[in-house]
């Protein structure tokens, strides 16, 4: 689509064009959207913390020596991601087992510390007689076809392979069922990657050709059409299978890649990016860019996938992750490996406190989580949200709301121990020494390399916990009343629930703070 003035031209090749026109506010309008593309469902509270990855755990013992490690140096750990190199061949659905020979004994082993086990999966099955799953879509009819009906087949990871079709529902059915062997065995989620689907192609578009057919729920198409719900529909597979064979237990996956309503089965992160400040800096609008998008669950891998980061550049991308949905660090096999203990001291006190401190923020940010079921807000929200009116703050990129309550603004370059941010409008407190802020302003915030720029609005009652026990931190409020809220529930499942609602109001001696509860 281009804009010239006040006209906007839609060209297009094939397939209906539709509008849909929402307006108001921000939170309005993604509201809206999301009523019409889908909310996502609650995470598994675990989910929300965090997850340890990298290409090269090869074997059952390197990831043990992991969760090992996190708990020698104190770190909270919520999942461990395991990438190809674990499967048989690169093969979908497998894990080596003479390199993990007591799967099932060993996550229920990772389990009792409370670390779940994630495996990675791709779409494509290799074309070979000796695969089972290539004899059974076969047999199904289940693999994209072209036009004068050969199979479409192109190299990924394992070979020579096939791709499912999945926009036929026979097709999605029969791959939900693959998941149930992995499920038996205490697999906790799935990584759905290479989902496009890609393919190992020097050059032109590294996917299906554009002429390969498709069922398209029974009218039939081609890839054109295809290409971009592709990965949503594989999403959709997996999420039915777990929420089918666990039906106690919310699912968790993670896709490359999707379309329009992903959300209401994955999350997703930014993709292989490289080590260095600016994909740092791209990772905040493109996280905005999602949420704003309906999707409210993303991330980036830490410190980026490709190259290796220096302890500084980890770190203050390790700060500013601590305040994202997914939660993640994970890199290439041909780079060095990085985990919070890789640059030694300072940086693993100070990534110590940061973690810690995101599983102290765990009731805000799974009172977030049930905001997005309800609203479809995202997490990560830029700063004209709440102020739309204020063109100074529409293109401001380097900092971000986390939920209503917290101003996040990261450290973007090398060196720096302070930066220059863009306070919005009202009273601010530093989250760090309860300094106030006034906005709007352009102010310089002191940044050592210990602490990155954290601001609490006035008015909030931030929910956190300390040795068990729930503190709620109160913000005098400018005037007025500020508010909050707090959702729990039992962490997963479908069972009880409660929300406790606060409001506070400023008295010339102290605070009045009114509580009600439902649920």
């Amino acid at each position: 689509m281009t804009f010239a003035g006040n006209i906007a031209t839609a060209a297009f090749t094939g397939g209906a064009l539709r509008y849909y026109v929402a307006t108001g506010s921000p939170a309005q309008v993604v509201e809206r959207y999301t009523e019409l593309t889908g909310r996502s469902p609650l995470p598994p509270r675990w989910a929300l913390g965090y997850h340890q990855s990298r290409w090269g755990y090869r074997t059952e013992e390197a990831v043990r020596e992991t969760a090992r490690l996190f708990q020698t140096f104190d770190l909270p750990l919520s999942a461990i991601h395991l990438d190809i190199d674990v499967q048989v061949g690169y093969r979908a659905f497998t894990i080596d087992p003479e390199r993990f020979p007591k799967l099932g004994e060993f996550t229920q082993e990772l389990a009792a510390y409370g670390v779940r086990f994630i495996t990675i999966l791709n779409p494509g099955i290799k074309y070979s007689r000796k695969s089972k799953l290539f004899l059974e879509g076969r047999m199904l009819e289940a693999f994209c076809k072209l036009p004068n009906r050969e199979l479409a087949i192109a190299p990924v990871w394992c070979g020579w392979s096939v791709f499912p079709d999945f926009t036929d529902p026979a097709v999605r059915q029969w791959w939900s069922r693959q998941y149930e062997f992995m499920l038996d065995l205490g697999v906790a989620g799935f990584w759905h990657d290479m989902n496009e689907p890609a393919a190992f192609i020097a050059w032109g578009d590294r996917s299906l050709p554009r002429v390969t057919r498709h069922k398209l729920e029974g009218r039939c198409g081609d890839h054109r059409e295809a290409h971009n719900v592709y990965g949503l529909l594989q999403a959709q597979a997996g999420y039915e299978s777990l929420s089918q064979y666990r039906p106690n237990q919310r699912p968790f996956i993670v896709s490359r890649s999707g379309w329009a309503g992903l959300q209401r089965y994955a999350w997703t992160w930014t993709g292989d990016i490289e080590c260095t400040w600016e994909c740092m800096h791209q990772t905040i609008p493109t996280v905005l860019g999602l949420g704003l998008s309906g999707i409210p669950y993303s991330g980036s891998d830490i410190g980026g996938f490709q190259g290796n980061p220096s302890a500084e550049l980890y770190l203050r991308w390790f700060q500013m992750a601590t305040f994202m949905p997914f939660y993640r660090s994970h890199c290439s096999n041909n780079v060095e490996y990085r985990t919070p203990w890789t640059y030694g001291e300072p940086y693993l006190s100070i990534m110590r406190e940061f973690l810690q401190l995101r599983y102290r923020l765990m009731p805000y940010f799974y009172t977030l989580a049930w905001e997005a079921t309800q609203k479809g807000y995202p997490f990560v929200r830029p700063l004209f949200w709440y102020n739309a009116d204020d063109s100074a703050l529409w293109s401001v990129d380097d900092a971000f709301y986390l939920g209503d309550a917290l101003l996040v603004c990261p450290v973007l370059e090398a060196g720096a121990r302070s930066r220059l941010a863009v306070i919005p409008k009202g009273r601010w407190y530093s989250f760090w020494d309860d300094a106030i802020l006034k906005g709007p302003a352009q102010v310089e915030l002191h940044a050592p390399l210990e602490q990155m720029p954290l601001l609490v609005k006035a008015g909030s009652i931030l929910p956190m916990t300390a040795d068990e026990y729930l503190i709620l931190h109160l913000y005098a409020p400018l005037e007025g009343a500020g508010k909050g809220c707090i959702y729990n529930d039992a962490g997963d499942g479908y069972g009880e629930w409660r929300l406790d609602q606060f409001s506070d109001s400023a008295l010339s001696r102290g605070f009045r703070v009114t509580v009600g509860a439902a649920g």
